[in-house]
């Protein structure tokens, strides 16, 4: 039995640091940068690092180094990446019986960093995209918790698929979805919300998906559309959680971020954690934020996760005061 089932991409993360040679900062607050790539230019980079993102294996990868017993559900192809990204699992103790393969190669982001933290990410999903229902096998699937990170064209349905077995097997349930899954709407993803326990995502997917409002009516907004936990990180400002009776607030510290890839895979799972280990939101949110403010401190999604025992040096170091109130 494992403790959770991570279901999502898997990919080979390309960092490439460009200083301000690309990015334009934008000319009003709410307006995004932009990048500038001039044609029949060569753009001389300032560094170039390689790791292994995705949102499945990232879940994954926190998960177990806060020992939990984990597997990871997703699809890869048959190139050097798909290998090093197996070896990765591998060496982190991330079970890999639920990896499927095709010809198509796996996913590959090439994450343009700024100076701070501004990105442009270009992402192709490759093998991530063809997860079929049908191929997995659903005696083994022996679980307490699924986590569906965002997924995209067949593996999309799949997780709507899974999502309706796991209520049907009273497997609880876990969503992370992207700012390209919610711009689709409510109805599209009706499906899955209704049956989800926990969903988190950040204030402007929660805008996108019932309209911008204050956080504490983009709670209950979106508790409404069927999920029984509902939280929202807000970047610096911290991370907000409403249970149908609570609404708890967890502040940021304020520290320097160096890239923020994988941020937001590091405060979920780190949540979710806390959920499966303390059962107190409390306490899953200060291991949220605690672990989502290391990754953020290095380059790469899985570099600065914490193990259990640096969580807890760190949180005794570095407070989180968590309220709540009606």
């Amino acid at each position: 039995m494992f403790d959770v089932i991570t279901v999502g991409s898997g990919t080979v993360d390309v960092f490439v640091e460009t200083g301000s040679k690309l990015f334009r900062k934008a000319k009003v607050r709410k307006e995004h940068g932009c990048v500038l790539v001039p044609f029949g230019s060569k753009v001389v980079i300032d560094d170039l690092r390689f790791d292994i993102g995705g949102g499945g294996t990232n879940t994954a990868v926190a998960l177990r180094r806060l020992g939990l017993k984990v597997a990871w559900l997703g699809k890869i192809g048959n190139d050097d990446n798909s290998k090093n990204i197996l070896k990765l699992l591998k060496k982190e103790k991330v079970n890999t019986k639920f990896v499927y393969k095709n010809e198509k190669g796996s996913g590959y982001s090439v994450i343009l960093d700024a100076e701070g933290h501004d990105r442009t990410i270009l992402t192709y999903k490759g093998s991530n995209n063809d997860l079929s229902f049908n191929e997995i096998n659903l005696r083994k699937l022996k679980t307490r918790w699924l986590y569906f990170s965002s997924m995209m064209g067949e593996s999309y349905k799949t997780i709507e698929k899974l999502a309706r077995y796991a209520k049907e097997k009273g497997i609880m349930t876990a969503f992370n979805p992207s700012s390209y899954l919610v711009k689709k709407g409510k109805l599209f993803l009706k499906p899955i919300l209704r049956k989800v326990d926990l969903l988190i995502f950040n204030k402007e997917e929660a805008g996108l998906l019932v309209g911008e409002d204050t956080i504490e009516m983009l709670l209950r907004k979106v508790h409404l559309l069927g999920p029984k936990v509902v939280v929202i990180t807000d970047g610096n400002k911290g991370a907000y959680c409403y249970d149908g009776k609570l609404t708890y607030r967890a502040p940021a510290h304020k520290i320097p971020v160096v890239e923020s890839t994988g941020a937001g895979d590091a405060f979920a799972a780190s949540f979710l954690a806390g959920i499966i280990l303390k059962n107190d939101i409390k306490a899953a949110l200060r291991w949220g934020i605690t672990n989502s403010e290391s990754v953020i401190t290095n380059y790469g999604a899985k570099n600065k996760l914490m193990t259990h025992s640096n969580l807890m040096i760190s949180l005794k170091k570095y407070p989180v005061d968590v309220k709540a109130r009606l």
